[in-house]
């Protein structure tokens, strides 16, 4: 037992098929933190295929966070808190769960967390994750860690596509065999992400790969990866010759991840390129064709929560903003009128594509718009609905993306959405096909109620005709 700052902490131990592991308990919520579920990516192990974490021998210590695949944060400043943690084990886990109910009351349903970092970083140790609310809402919250960059996406000859996809398979693969000593339910897993998070989740929803993994899925500001290996090539050959090695496995196997991430975020500057030049391609086991064609084809029992900010990249110049707009307010609101903005054209515009290729489903698909505009980004901006959906306005580093007084009542709302929609229930607002008006339901937009069912809230971003839905 610990006593830090008055909170009383106690060991509990879980037996799982995985083994043995030792987390914490605090009050009514249990984590078990950084619990390997593959071999580490290193030596011979590195660009290779994850390979399964053996039982562990001993009881596994999980009271803290295990390593990230980050190295190097993507931007100097980051909206969310993204801790870099060294070590080895970067394939790792975490899981937070009602403590009342791991090992003898009845299951809970599982909610399963990809972070975002456009797939060259991101942290799963951020305290924006943390899945207490849930927890206390009867969700079993699981983070997962998976190989970013060059180590999870370079298309290499002698490497196999989509490793970071593989490592995610690989850990839902664990929820099924391990989450039910944690007190979860591994018939009722719900796959969610933000950013590049989300665009795994609809990657996944559209692989063979993931059949049966997941039952549920949530894409917060995802988009529709057409993966086309071409230019992520042509990149990593630019990358070679940076680090002074060819663009093979041995070549890169040479230089340290630190280093590689180091001349990636390099290479990005000097090549002035926004678009994210590592992530899922098409042509594999995992990806056998595109996400749009993918979603058409498959995961039609899975129901898909499916939404973006306002505003993600286009906020105002707000003077606290780290990355201010350009462009003027007028301008920001022309061109959001126009649907011409790059918050429309990518991430908006995937979510009436995503609910035209799936418009057989039977499962359903429900889309959300957050308006709610920080006063410190000028708007409502990409990664400031996360603590909304977590129901965490006290986590560390909110203030400074939020305000002082974001509304709390709205955060009550969307979690609410959000763990009714885990549990299983249907969203209260009608299901959408992709069409002109669809409905939705928006969040926070400023002289509204927080919480209102509308249409026509992508109608900027798509072109109907001949029922064919089209990013502008």
């Amino acid at each position: 037992m610990e006593h830090i700052d008055g909170i009383t902490r106690r060991s509990v131990t879980v037996h799982a098929p995985a083994g043995p592991v030792v987390g914490r308990r605090t009050g009514p919520v249990q984590r078990f933190l950084g619990i390997p579920y593959a071999q580490p990516p290193t030596g011979v192990r590195r660009f290779a295929a994850p390979l399964r974490r053996d039982r562990f021998p001993e009881p596994f210590d999980a009271s803290r966070h295990g390593p990230t695949s980050q190295r190097v944060p993507l931007f100097a400043t980051t909206t969310v808190p993204e801790p870099s943690v060294p070590g080895d084990d970067i394939l790792n886990l975490s899981v937070v769960a009602p403590a009342q109910v791991a090992g003898h009351a009845a299951p809970c349903p599982v909610l399963v967390w990809i972070h975002g970092g456009g797939f060259l970083g991101g942290s799963p140790a951020s305290p924006w994750y943390d899945g207490r609310s849930f927890a206390r809402d009867g969700v079993v919250c699981v983070t997962v860690g998976y190989r970013l960059g060059v180590d999870g996406f370079a298309p290499l000859d002698d490497v196999p596509t989509n490793l970071g996809l593989r490592d995610l398979l690989l850990a839902l693969d664990w929820v099924q065999e391990n989450i039910g000593a944690f007190g979860g339910d591994p018939g009722r897993v719900t796959l969610a992400g933000q950013s590049a998070g989300g665009a795994a989740v609809l990657a996944l929803l559209s692989s063979p790969a993931a059949s049966g993994l997941f039952q549920r899925a949530v894409c917060l500001s995802g988009v529709l990866v057409e993966g086309d290996p071409e230019p992520a090539r042509r990149f990593v050959e630019r990358l070679g010759e940076r680090v002074g090695v060819p663009p093979t496995r041995a070549g890169f196997g040479s230089r340290t991840v630190e280093r590689l991430q180091r001349a990636v975020i390099d290479l990005r500057g000097e090549l002035a390129d926004d678009t994210i030049p590592l992530g899922p391609v098409v042509g594999d086991d995992v990806l056998p064709v595109s996400v749009a064609e993918g979603l058409a084809g498959r995961g039609h029992d899975v129901p898909l929560l499916l939404g973006a900010t306002g505003d993600e990249f286009d906020c105002d110049a707000a003077p606290e903003n780290p990355h201010p707009s350009p462009y003027s307010p007028a301008e920001l609101a022309a061109a959001r009128a126009a649907g011409s903005r790059v918050t429309d054209t990518l991430f908006r515009a995937a979510c009436p594509r995503a609910a035209a290729a799936r418009r057989d489903a039977g499962a359903g698909i429900w889309l959300y718009s957050f308006e709610w505009p920080s006063p410190v980004l000028g708007g409502a901006g990409h990664c400031v609905d996360i603590p909304f959906f977590f129901d965490l306005l006290d986590a560390p580093g909110s203030a400074k993306a939020l305000g002082p007084y974001p509304p709390v009542e709205l955060a009550a709302a969307m979690h609410a959405d959000l763990v009714g929609f885990v549990h299983g229930r249907e969203p209260e607002w009608g299901r959408a096909t992709g069409g002109a008006g669809d409905p939705a339901r928006e969040y926070g937009r400023p002289g509204a109620a927080l919480v209102a069912d509308t249409t026509g809230v992508f109608d900027p971003v798509v072109r109907a005709a001949s029922g064919v839905v089209e990013a502008c």
